[in-house]
């Protein structure tokens, strides 16, 4: 399954895909325009702050791409190397069950290898055993070493 690193040409596909991602996690959608998704995604990409990666199941349909992922560089200091945050991750429900997630996952593993990163690190949902049992059956393994704690600033 084709998948690539998208670019900023890519936006007006990728960005309604990043709004259904945004309300599958119950946020408010972006009124049928993905123009504040759009934003975000380009002030990402522009700046070099984050990898946006696509898949199309099928390269010839309608709808250019069928999911994404999103990735945000990093440091492990503990290492001393790179690693990747991978934190959106979506495919389009038409497309799942066909291989989509696994496809941007897999791309999103060799990005890492080639920038000679430590790991992937990720986060989802306690709610969200479909993907819970994707990542492991791909080789991902629960942290059970670190909990993860948030500070709200807003």
């Amino acid at each position: 399954m084709p998948v690539r690193r998208a670019t900023l040409d890519d936006l007006d596909a990728v960005a309604p895909l990043f709004d259904a991602y945004r309300e599958f996690y119950g946020l408010p959608g972006d009124s049928g325009t993905s123009a504040a998704a759009r934003a975000y995604l380009g002030d990402r990409m522009s700046r070099g702050e984050s990898i946006v990666l696509v898949a199309s199941a099928d390269p010839g349909a309608a709808a250019p791409f069928d999911g994404f992922t999103q990735l945000y560089p990093s440091f492990c200091s503990l290492e001393l190397a790179p690693i990747f945050v991978l934190y959106d991750l979506f495919v389009h429900p038409d497309a799942r069950g066909r291989g989509v997630a696994t496809a941007l996952l897999d791309a999103a593993r060799q990005l890492g290898l080639d920038a000679g990163a430590a790991r992937l690190e990720l986060s989802t949902a306690h709610t969200n055993t479909s993907a819970q049992r994707l990542y492991e059956s791909l080789g991902w393994m629960r942290d059970e070493e670190y909990l993860h704690y948030e500070l709200p600033l807003s």
